[in-house]
């Protein structure tokens, strides 16, 4: 994976209530992303809700950097939500901007999500994804992400089956 361009500067920060319009073009931009409402994500801001954690990617390159673009006028080039299921995480969505793909972004996003788990003494992270996201399931297993099992037909349009990830607190 390469790192981000030494021009693009990279900040993982808390998403906020005014990301929301960013994320659903980043999310709808992606076939293998799990498919919220707008609703979905800002109950994902309600303090009486379940914990979660939404983080963005915000970049900002310089006027040499190339080939690193965000969504128009926003500057989100990614976004992660994470349910806290104490003593768990569930990693529930992870998009990375199609222009930003093999930059770091995801690595990135995960370490975040590593150190939430760390922070809430947590045991582990878990996730499901698509048999067919390649990209994705190269990410979480590079990342020490361990097959546990599988969801057959757990996906549609189309059907697919989901491959089920944990990641243990060392």
């Amino acid at each position: 994976m390469n790192d981000l361009s030494s021009e693009t500067i990279l900040h993982i920060r808390p998403g906020t209530v005014a990301d929301i319009p960013h994320i659903l073009t980043l999310e709808r931009q992606s076939a293998t992303a799990g498919h919220w409402t707008e609703q979905q994500y800002r109950q994902a801001f309600q303090p009486e809700g379940p914990a979660r954690l939404l983080l963005v990617a915000a970049g900002a390159s310089s006027p040499r950097a190339s080939g690193l673009s965000s969504v128009k006028g926003s500057g989100i080039l990614g976004f992660l939500v994470a349910h806290h299921l104490a003593p768990e995480w569930e990693l529930e969505n992870i998009v990375v901007a199609p222009a930003a793909l093999r930059r770091g972004i995801g690595k990135r996003f995960l370490e975040a999500l590593f150190d939430a788990a760390r922070e809430t003494n947590s045991s582990a992270v878990f996730l499901e994804v698509r048999e067919s996201n390649t990209a994705a399931r190269t990410l979480y297993e590079a990342s020490g992400f361990e097959q546990t099992g599988r969801r057959p037909s757990y996906y549609a349009s189309p059907s697919e089956d989901a491959i089920l990830y944990r990641w243990t607190l060392a």
